[in-house]
């Protein structure tokens, strides 16, 4: 057999492979005793014709098919051995010609990742600081959780309760039915899709309106598409909000001492909230840092499509559907979809490779007992469901499941570490870059 290989962009190596005609022979062989035992020939008892016979009543194309079958995978394992080729999924093969055989195998590759100096990495962090408008706001909430709701027979105005029979149709797709469907409309306020609220003020009880709407730009399916909004207008309540008062306080919750006690909480509570979402912002930065100043990387698109499968499963699941009644529901076939996601998943394999390799870099690993932990901390809070999960996280799958998701939280922690760290260390020496393992997208 000969065999020569070419690296190629993209983790990825091309073997040409040409079979020997004696191994030829010998899978022709193989494949005539595998069909001689399936096909009934006139004139011989199944498993008892001979190859001359056979061959004549199939053809030697079925014949040579077969062997083919038989021979590429022989063929091919034999060959990333001889190579000593660390292939990470199936090749892509290319018959170039029958017989004798001769075919091409592209092979994906493991990534191959160079962080440089990462240790040098900062990334600044953001004040947090509690605007009293938006305290101001929560107490208004507050209020407005303690309102009076009253019937009016007037109009409806921005701040009225309005309840409703609401169809929302796009592009003949009905994405939202409610008989009975209550809203409370406050200025610049989106109810289920831009252009709703706006047509529904000044409708009278009883009205029936049909109001534009239209899905707003992102990654819905239906994005940028408008349709229309039947509705008809059953009630139309006023709010009443009871006054800001220490009696109002002391009414609220638990209780407070008074009004500016209540600020108080509220206040911290919108603190720890945006220190909450800071930290989250933060490690996306850090991780973003991460992957910009990465050296060098390279992976094969096959962690691509793999992670493109795995975002049109999460969507389908995210809508109750399977992927192909999902597909159906929004539209769209495969590779429409697939083109729209390719820039997300190329991002999520970014990331989770320069991840995988601090990991590798750092040696961060996760012990037996992590995994034990962060089991009992989940089934623990699941109330009657606790003895099912239990069983549930006993697989091997799920716990290593429940282990990537610990090491690419260590990961981040440690990356979040080095980032926050004041002032610049001397420059960690380079490495040679290496292949890492492939992992899946944080």
């Amino acid at each position: 057999m000969k065999v020569s290989a070419q690296r190629l962009p993209e983790s990825q190596i091309v073997l040409e492979i040409e079979v020997d005609p004696d191994q030829m022979e010998r899978s022709l062989d193989r494949a005539y005793r595998r069909l001689v035992q399936r096909v009934d020939v006139p004139g011989f008892r199944k498993g008892k014709t001979p190859r001359s016979m056979l061959e004549r009543h199939l053809g030697r194309d079925r014949l040579l098919r077969e062997a083919i079958d038989i021979l590429i995978p022989e063929a091919y394992n034999q060959a990333i051995d001889a190579q000593d080729i660390d292939a990470i999924d199936q090749p892509q093969i290319e018959l170039i010609k029958d017989e004798p055989l001769a075919f091409k195998a592209t092979v994906p590759l493991r990534p191959t990742v160079e962080l440089g100096d990462y240790q040098s990495l900062r990334v600044a962090r953001q004040p947090v600081a509690v605007d009293e408008k938006d305290v101001d706001g929560a107490l208004e909430e507050l209020q407005r959780r303690y309102a009076l709701h009253e019937p009016v027979d007037r109009p409806v105005q921005t701040g009225d309760i309005v309840t409703a029979s609401v169809r929302m149709v796009i592009e003949d797709r009905e994405v939202f039915k409610d008989d009975d469907a209550e809203f409370r409309l406050r200025e610049g306020v989106t109810i289920l899709l831009p252009g709703f609220a706006d047509g529904l003020a000044g409708a009278k009880k009883g009205e029936a309106r049909e109001i534009t709407v239209t899905v707003p730009p992102g990654e819905q399916p239906l994005s940028g598409k408008s349709g229309t909004a039947t509705t008809l207008v059953k009630e139309i309540k006023q709010e009443r909000l009871p006054e800001l008062t220490d009696d109002f306080a002391r009414e609220v919750g638990e209780g407070f001492a008074g009004l500016e006690a209540l600020r108080d909480r509220l206040r911290e509570d919108l603190r720890e909230r945006l220190q909450a979402q800071a930290e989250e912002a933060y490690r996306e930065q850090a991780l973003t840092a991460l992957v910009e100043s990465a050296e060098a990387m390279e992976f094969p698109p096959v962690l691509v499509d793999r992670e493109i499968e795995r975002l049109i499963r999460d969507h389908a699941r995210s809508a109750g559907r399977d992927v192909d009644s999902y597909l159906e529901l929004i539209k769209r076939d495969v590779s429409q979809l697939r083109d729209e996601l390719a820039p997300v998943a190329t991002e999520r394999v970014r990331r989770s490779l320069v991840l995988s390799r601090l990991a590798e870099d750092e040696k961060i690993e996760v012990e037996s007992a992590e995994v034990d932990a962060e089991i009992e901390k989940i089934v623990s809070s699941s109330g009657q469901q606790e003895e099912q999960l239990r069983r549930l996280f006993a697989g091997p799958e799920a716990r290593a499941s429940i282990e990537r998701s610990l090491l690419t939280r260590k990961t981040a922690d440690r990356l979040v570490e080095i980032a926050g760290r004041a002032g610049v260390e001397k420059p960690a020496k380079k490495k040679r870059a290496r292949k890492t393992e492939t992992e899946e997208a944080p």
